[in-house]
């Protein structure tokens, strides 16, 4: 929690206001959320921007929701999560990989006025979804690995026009502290647990088959669980269109001036 007091986190930390009319109903997704969905998060930090130019996406931040803390079956884990997280039990809770924080558990509430989207693991089982959340309840209070983002900056150039001290060690074999995380490390190691895939690595077998191999968990970003093909998209727009007959016929479009955003 010291690295909250740092200008330099203060400073890559300090959010634009939300947006007057929220892209997300927020009271839809809170209710069509289920443990084990992951949720994407369009942040509004300096640290976001950063994030989402070198991943070139505008999910900026990923976590794992767990539900209600009497939503979770093993009675160790409940007890744990109860003990370090101080608010309501009627809260619904995350856990997330956040600068100057690390990996905590914070309550859903925090993105109410986020444009927000959540990803579904399709076909997940309630019992790995409660091994995944284990795991992910099991990092909480990992430190957050800053050196990991300007990694990820430095694998997305060609190695060839990169000056070997600037090259990646994200394949080496010894990857520094490995108490660090990152919100979508943790998350795709959670899901890695219960052999959910994300984004595997497809090789063909000398007969003709072929095998999934488990990608390095410090590569993903929050983009690639909306790219996966093995997680559902789900999206709740602040104004539905769904209701209405017929159904985009009805929007309150205001056309007497085009947008300038």
């Amino acid at each position: 929690m010291q690295l909250l007091n740092r200008p330099l986190v203060k400073w890559l930390l300090k959010e634009e206001p939300p947006p007057s009319t929220p892209l997300c109903d927020y009271e839809r997704v809170c209710y069509e959320l289920r443990p084990g969905d992951v949720l994407l998060v369009e942040g509004r930090s300096r640290l976001s921007d950063v994030i989402q130019v070198i991943t070139r996406s505008p999910w900026s931040h990923s976590a794992l929701y767990i539900g209600r803390s009497q939503d979770i079956n093993n009675p160790h884990v409940r007890r744990f999560i109860e003990d370090n997280y101080d608010g309501s039990p009627q809260d619904q809770l995350i856990i997330e990989g956040y600068l100057g924080q690390g990996t905590v558990i914070n309550s859903l509430k925090d993105y109410n006025k986020s444009h927000v989207r959540i990803c579904r693991p399709r076909g997940l089982s309630r019992k790995d979804a409660q091994q995944v959340i284990a795991y992910a309840a099991s990092k909480v209070g990992s430190a957050y690995d800053v050196r990991q983002i300007f990694d990820l900056f430095r694998f997305l150039f060609p190695w060839a026009i990169l000056p070997r001290s600037w090259r990646s060690s994200l394949f080496h074999h010894n990857l520094g502290d490995p108490t660090r995380t990152v919100c979508s490390t943790m998350i795709a190691e959670a899901f890695t647990i219960v052999d959910f895939p994300i984004l595997p690595d497809l090789q063909t077998t000398k007969d003709g088959g072929v095998a999934l191999h488990v990608r390095n968990p410090r590569l993903f970003t929050p983009r690639d669980f909306d790219y996966s093909p093995y997680f559902e998209i789900i999206k709740y727009p602040f104004i539905s269109i769904d209701d209405h007959t017929p159904a985009y016929r009805n929007l309150p479009w205001k056309k007497d001036q085009p947008s300038e955003k």
